[in-house]
């Protein structure tokens, strides 16, 4: 790879390669299983090393670790899947996964006792170390220990049947194993048995842990010293446990939830909130507010300056209700006994939300809903951030206020309006809530001091003063900017960019507008402009790389995405905020993503990709100088037939707006070649102009796959006239598909439409309008929005509803006040008209859209003798998510478009379908 440095300004030109060599091969669906993807990366905290899990699409992930001092790899793990670097970098740690040969010839209970390994990379001596059939393992920060659990080898210390304490028996989900403390300077091991929950110190100073026997009578809680195995008895008596425990930054202080299997009912069994001192070996017990407890569940987490423990409480619970069981023969007759055994579910008008969406709540979240809390170390007490009236809360250990919100008084109206919440500032001091903003559906931007707010209503962002309480329109005097989405075109309020952040002390926010970055200063609500992206069509936004961020200095560069939106390029920018320099520092035909930064070091992570580059990962400093390419996991791209590279094509939309879809000409393409087109779409697709397309089998094409053997393929941006989703689209794909056809590229007899769920609905009513397209494949459509819009959402249990009034299918009416629209944008109303082969796909165990949707539409066609076929996937969801499924369906949309396309002949189940046999 060339490097280009430009006279003109501090950017590094990547030059763009393309693959052209005669010996290039047509990619059959067997390749696509080879290319391998990054996952769970991580990069050390100091900057010198990386790794990652490398997973192909149908095959066994290797683990891999490199040293970005000498930019090599320097370590490779067979079936290495979730690494995790310890804080000195001097450990890196896999889960060795079972093969997938081992996988897939397990019987379903044979999977859950496949053994998974643990494997250290020593990253200064390369060598590995092998620990099987773990359950998990902690390493400390400094890399002198190792703790980790053995699966099921923990002997019985007592038989229940002979024990002469009563029984306690421990919840099913906390099995217990063998601890193994390693030290890694030496390999000295120490084993304990009967463990369930441990916590190794990251500082060195110990484990603590919970033992247990089977019947519970030996239970306890103790501390074992590292450096002497001297074990130190916390807590001692029948059925204790602990839940889940985390160490105080320094590593001397640990956290952690104890209770009692005494009370048999995990959901009301209250676990105090403990401290524990290692250095003088004291208890503090952290008490809640009267009338709640620490459930089971409850989450514990340190600020990492250790001055706050973050937790969570509930209220207390009911009493569980015990219903009577037949016992007798008079039971069987007794009507309470009999109507207790009754299966029923109540629907009333009054419900905040309906019962679907209920059950799904209770078993998601009120079931184990907990509210956040804190406790203040120095002062001793605890702040209730949230409850029953203020639920929810995004949580900064870091920030001194937080965003809490409210939803209740809204879930009656989400069945038809869509999601609008209260929105609070809440003190992390005191747990003390001020109101931003009502009913709202856009979430604010909390300053770092908790005095302002900003939020977008009315088209434009404003300002609240929560001390006063007091509003003004932030953005109003800046005629210049557009703040509100111009490209919205959903039957709801229009929303706006967004915020990038504030500065640390409160002074600035930073608001974006469609191209820019604008600085806001509070107290003169004066405006800067930081970017000059209208100028150039260019959207810029920064690149959030630490969610623990608080604020911005004065003095900090960021790092930003700079999107054309005319040419699809992404480059990579700086901004100085100490003098509001604007660098442009990684630029080139394609699109640029930073991935990773290094907490303590100078050190980014970040990919470059084209259509026919993969995005592999390349390092450089904060200055993005001299950068260098690290992996190179996919170079088998060269030998395919990839297909030309992507090109922008202008057509308009049905209104006359100027719009563009991504044309990807076969390999091999010639110019006044007519060639037959696939055109998959959703509603913006042209931004993928340079991205590497996803190699993997689902529910659309493998792009790749159909460029390579012979078609084009089209990408279009798709736009919606409100209340006439589907004849608008309509016409725009009707406008894109000419315009291949005028520049000589398709051929008019061979144009194929593919879309799934909201594409799938729109591809099944366009070609009830016109036949211009020759095959369609359309997956997961909505068929009949008369009956789909008082249908369930069976994932969600949310009403379809608001879909329709407010939300993507745009028609923004109620059936009761606009029956024609629904009748007209239904395609199923409108079936004697297709003369277009259509292959409908559905799982039927789809949660987003009816499956019956589809088996309408099939009907509707069938009655009128069209050519039609509904592939029907067992067991699937809304996307396909069993491989056999996934690679079926990518054969036979092929097969599909090949005949009807290509002419080639009908593959039998296309002639005939397939007879039902019973195994």
């Amino acid at each position: 790879m060339k490097f280009i440095h430009s006279v003109l300004s501090a950017s590094i030109v990547f030059a763009c390669t393309t693959h052209a060599a005669p010996t290039e091969k047509s990619l059959q669906f067997q390749d696509i299983f080879d290319f391998r993807y990054a996952q769970n990366t991580v990069l050390s905290d100091n900057g010198q090393v990386l790794s990652f899990s490398a997973k192909p699409y149908r095959g066994n992930s290797e683990g891999l670790v490199y040293d970005l001092t000498s930019n090599q790899l320097i370590a490779s793990v067979p079936r290495g899947a979730k690494p995790l670097i310890n804080q000195s970098a001097t450990w890196v740690t896999f889960t060795q996964q079972p093969s997938l040969l081992d996988k897939e010839t397990a019987s379903k209970k044979e999977k859950k006792t496949l053994p998974k390994n643990l494997v250290l990379v020593n990253t200064q001596t390369k060598q590995q170390q092998e620990f099987t059939d773990i359950v998990d393992y902690q390493v400390s920060d400094d890399g002198n220990w190792l703790a980790y659990r053995e699966k099921n080898k923990a002997e019985k210390t007592t038989d229940p049947k002979n024990s002469t304490q009563p029984s306690i028996q421990a919840d099913k989900k906390d099995p217990l194993h063998t601890l193994v403390i390693v030290n890694l300077n030496d390999e000295n091991t120490l084993r304990i048995e009967h463990v369930g929950n441990y916590a190794l110190s990251p500082k060195s100073k110990g484990v603590l842990l919970n033992q247990r026997s089977e019947d519970g009578s030996k239970n306890r809680i103790s501390f074992i010293e590292l450096n002497n195995a001297k074990q130190h008895i916390l807590f001692d008596e029948p059925g204790i446990t602990i839940s889940s425990s985390a160490w105080h930054p320094d590593g001397n202080l640990v956290a952690f939830y104890q209770g009692n299997y005494v009370n048999n009912d995990p959901l009301r069994r209250d676990y105090q909130l403990t401290l524990w001192d290692a250095d003088n070996n004291s208890t503090h017990i952290i008490d809640n507010p009267d009338g709640w407890f620490n459930g089971k569940s409850a989450n514990i987490e340190w600020s990492q300056d250790g001055e706050r423990l973050y937790f969570e409480n509930r209220p207390e619970l009911q009493s569980k209700v015990d219903e009577p069981k037949y016992h007798d023969q008079a039971s069987l007759t007794d009507f309470n006994t009999i109507r207790a055994q009754k299966g029923l579910k109540i629907w009333h008008n009054t419900d905040p939300e309906i019962k679907p969406r209920e059950v799904k709540t209770w078993e998601k979240t009120d079931k184990q809903r907990h509210y956040q809390a804190v406790y203040h170390v120095n002062g001793q007490r605890v702040s209730q951030l949230t409850d029953e009236q203020v639920p929810n809360l995004t949580l900064n250990t870091e920030a001194p206020f937080l965003l809490a919100s409210n939803d209740l008084p809204y879930l009656k109206q989400i069945m038809y309006k869509g999601f609008y919440q209260d929105y609070y500032a809440v003190q992390v001091a005191t747990g003390a809530k001020q109101l931003i903003v009502k009913e709202s559906p856009f979430k604010p931007s909390l300053s770092p001091t908790g005095t302002h707010a900003v939020y977008f209503a009315n088209s434009q962002v404003w300002l609240k003063d929560l001390h006063k309480q007091k509003i003004s329109p932030l953005t109003a005097a800046v005629r210049e900017a557009i703040f509100a989405d111009d490209k919205h075109d959903y039957p709801q309020p229009q929303s706006g960019y967004g915020f990038a952040g504030w500065q640390l002390d409160g002074s600035v926010v930073y608001v974006y507008s469609k191209y820019d970055i604008w600085a806001f200063d509070i107290n003169t609500q004066k405006a800067t402009r930081l970017t000059q992206g209208r100028e150039t069509n260019t959207k810029y936004r920064v690149v959030q790389l630490d969610d623990k961020k608080v604020g911005f200095t004065k003095n900090e560069t960021l790092i930003l995405k700079a999107h054309n939106l005319e040419n699809k390029q992404t480059h990579i920018a700086t901004l100085a905020l100490a003098n509001d320099t604007l660098t442009t520092v990684l630029a080139a035909q394609a699109r640029f993503d930073v991935v990773k930064k290094a907490k303590n070091a100078d050190k980014v992570i970040f990919t470059k990709q084209t259509y026919q580059q993969f995005p592999d990962y390349w390092q450089s400093n904060l200055s993005f100088e001299t950068p260098k390419q690290i992996t190179d996991l996919n170079p088998q791209v060269s030998q395919f037939a990839w297909g030309q590279q992507p090109e922008l094509v202008k057509y308009k939309g049905y209104n006359g707006e100027d719009l563009q879809g991504v044309l990807i000409k076969p390999a091999g393409y010639k110019k006044g070649d007519k060639v037959p087109v696939v055109i998959y779409f959703y509603r913006y697709m042209s931004q993928r102009m340079y991205d590497f397309p996803k190699m993997e089998l689902n529910h659309r094409p493998n792009f790749p796959m159909f460029t390579s053997n012979g078609y084009a393929l089209f990408l279009p941006d798709i736009r919606f006239e409100i209340g006439h989703p589907g004849p608008s689209s309509t016409q725009t794909m009707i406008n894109a598909a000419q315009k291949l056809i005028d520049i000589g590229v398709a051929h008019p007899d061979k144009i194929g439409l593919q879309g799934h769920s909201w594409a799938g609905y729109q591809s099944a009513f366009m070609v009830t309008q016109t036949d211009m397209f020759k095959a369609v494949v359309s997956g997961a459509p909505v068929s009949n929005m008369t009956s789909a819009y008082s249908g369930i959402r069976l994932k969600s249990g949310l009403a379809r509803q608001f879909q329709y009034e407010t939300g993507q299918s745009r028609i923004g009416k109620s059936l009761v006040e606009a029956p024609e629209l629904y009748i007209e944008n239904s395609p199923v109303f409108f079936a004697d008209q297709v003369n277009t082969p259509i292959l409908i796909m559905f799982g039927d165990k789809d949660g987003a859209v009816p499956w019956q949707e589809g088996i309408q539409y099939y009907l509707a066609l069938r009655r009128h003798n069209k050519d039609a076929i509904f592939l029907q996937y067992e067991g699937e969801p809304h996307h396909l998510k069993q491989f056999p499924n996934q690679l079926d369906f990518s054969i036979r949309m092929m097969e599909y478009f090949d005949h009807h396309l290509k002419g080639k002949p009908a593959a039998n189940w296309i002639k005939q379908g397939e007879a039902y046999i019973a195994e």
